[in-house]
């Protein structure tokens, strides 16, 4: 299996460059009936969680109603904030829910969110040892060391979560920041205790290094809590309406397909996340989310409020954004 492994910095190079020329291009005077903005940038994520916008494109649902949609590669999804901030790009496809609604927060951007992208599912996440760790539950974690692919973001919330169930302190817990694609040599290498890792590289990880999963982070009180969306701003909503909601109408449609026949996502991965064939039938793929969960998206700043990610409670109906 391969994936890229460019870095954040990396990644905002690609989308400036390619970036430059396309700021606004397409936008035109809103006629009856027709586009305000007839070519929007997508900076996409190469994550399970960004699928359904591969999909889309792939069906033509964006076509069918007259939109261009360019995909731009991002390693994460923070180092497109800039661009989406200055109008470069239009949509970040899986962006982390966390990270923005702390950036929302913080009124370092005015955050919309058009359609949720990805749901926490059984096997999605999982907590990794070696084969011969001393680690065999989840109350052994306590004083150990756990990788995360950011720190004080989705993996260490959900799994505090766990810890909590399982009546194990979080504080106990130490967790150290490593990048998906190196939590294998730092598993290997000893470097921590356990990797609390996201698919496609849990199932990598496991069938590499023969790693033992201690828990599944996707179980409950995790199952179906949401993880990441097809984020704007205000601005662009505000400005470009029915552009919004032609793409919004795409993803949920491209949204039903992942959510109903799992070979739809197979298929796309082997391009934008180089997922061999093989790989992808083996993956446990997260929830895809067919309509808004208000609901869920509350539960998550809830519990960012509790594990003090954000300092007061959001009203998610401010972010949410409906035609």
């Amino acid at each position: 299996m391969r994936w890229n492994r460019f870095p954040a910095a990396a990644g905002t190079l690609l989308l400036a460059s390619s970036l430059a020329v396309a700021c606004d291009g397409g936008a035109k005077p809103a006629e009856s009936g027709a586009l305000e903005k007839s070519t929007i940038t997508v900076a996409a994520l190469p994550l399970l969680d960004a699928a359904a916008v591969h999909i889309a494109q792939e069906q033509g649902f964006f076509a069918a109603d007259g939109l261009t949609v360019k995909i731009e590669p991002v390693a994460q999804s923070l180092a497109a904030l800039p661009a989406l901030k200055n109008g470069q790009v239009d949509v970040i496809a899986g962006a982390n829910y966390v990270t923005f609604l702390q950036a929302y927060q913080q009124g370092t951007l005015n955050l919309r969110i058009i359609a949720d992208a990805a749901a926490v599912a059984p096997g999605f996440m999982r907590l990794l040892v070696p084969a011969d760790s001393p680690v065999k539950q989840v109350s052994d974690l306590a004083g150990k060391t756990v990788a995360v692919n950011i720190l004080n973001n989705i993996q260490s919330l959900t799994f505090n979560e766990l810890l909590k169930a399982n009546q194990v302190d979080p504080a106990s817990v130490r967790y150290r920041a490593v990048q998906f694609p190196l939590m294998d040599k730092a598993l290997a290498n000893h470097d921590v205790d356990a990797v609390h890792t996201a698919e496609p590289f849990g199932t990598v990880l496991q069938q590499k290094l023969n790693a033992r999963m201690v828990v599944d982070g996707g179980a409950a009180p995790n199952t179906g809590l949401p993880v990441s969306g097809y984020i704007s701003t205000e601005d662009f909503v505000t400005r470009y309406p029915k552009t919004a909601a032609v793409f919004q109408r795409a993803i949920q449609k491209a949204q039903t397909l992942a959510a109903g026949d799992r070979t739809q996502v197979e298929r796309v991965l082997s391009g934008y996340a180089k997922v061999d064939a093989a790989t992808a039938a083996k993956l446990a793929l997260p929830a895809y989310p067919t309509v808004a969960d208000p609901a869920g998206l509350q539960r998550l700043t809830d519990l960012m409020v509790q594990q003090k990610l954000l300092t007061t409670p959001i009203d998610v109906r401010r972010v949410t954004w409906r035609p």
